[in-house]
């Protein structure tokens, strides 16, 4: 091809054309600009294509980590609210007085001391974070999605760790101060197990009532009774985000 050219400018130099030849180089130049510039422009939309491929594979590793933390604040919102439905009523039952009769119910409230965590799968967004792909998403409505999701899971984690916390202090100084074989025993053994003892069963009962009526406690009864409804309310908000943050990235998928 390029010697075919390279005759043509031969035989209007050599014929003296010298108007055409001028004409034609322009015209040759303007060909090979014009073919460099489609080149370029192939391989911008080649490296588009790519970009975007790689980007959609970002998103769709968050999508898939957000749907499973809306997943675990289903089961974590229906154990709060259990739990914390529990404690309220035991709660009123202690201010009416009336433990002896709802011994049960304040053996149950015990659920409250289990030590929960919501625990967030963030390894796609970190991952999206920390690469070059992060500025696509930058000043757009998913990255203040993506903010406010991360600024919730860190308001609920703090909430947490201040109620486990608590807890765990409570829970120590319940150990330094009772013996809890039976009132372990009484929780977890069923009744059947529990006649076939040589402890009497108004022993296990017995030692269970000294233990729900300790401060530490009912204190722990009293703060799940409205923290709970508190942690409710995050994991709804962190919810209420995390669709549209599915929404927003099914938006790039259209």
């Amino acid at each position: 091809m390029l010697k075919f050219f390279r005759k043509i400018r031969y035989d209007l130099l050599s014929e003296g054309q010298t108007g055409k030849y001028l004409k034609y180089a322009i015209g040759e130049i303007l060909l090979v600009v014009i073919g460099i510039l489609i080149a370029l422009q192939i391989n911008n939309w080649n490296q588009i294509k790519k970009d975007d491929k790689v980007l959609r594979e970002y998103l769709g590793k968050i999508k898939a980590h957000t749907q499973e933390d809306m997943r675990m604040l289903d089961s974590l919102t229906k154990y709060r609210k259990n739990i914390g439905d529990l404690c309220k009523k035991a709660r009123t039952v202690i201010l009416d007085k009336k433990e002896d009769e709802n011994l049960l119910l304040l053996m149950g409230c015990g659920s409250a001391f289990m030590d929960f965590h919501f625990k967030p799968n963030t390894d796609g967004y970190e991952a999206l974070k920390n690469s070059s792909y992060f500025g696509k998403i930058n000043n757009t409505n998913l990255d203040s999605l993506l903010i406010r999701y991360h600024r919730l899971v860190d308001d609920i984690s703090q909430n947490e760790e201040s109620y486990n916390g608590y807890l765990k202090g409570q829970e120590n100084y319940l150990s330094s101060q009772f013996d809890k074989s039976l009132v372990l025993a009484t929780a977890f053994l069923p009744p059947d197990s529990l006649s076939l003892r040589a402890t009497p069963q108004s022993e296990y009962y017995e030692d269970f009532k000294v233990y729900t009526s300790s401060a530490s406690y009912r204190n722990v009864i009293n703060l799940a009774a409205f923290q709970f409804d508190w942690m409710i309310d995050l994991y709804g908000q962190l919810d209420e985000v995390g669709e549209n943050v599915i929404k927003e990235i099914d938006l790039y998928d259209n």
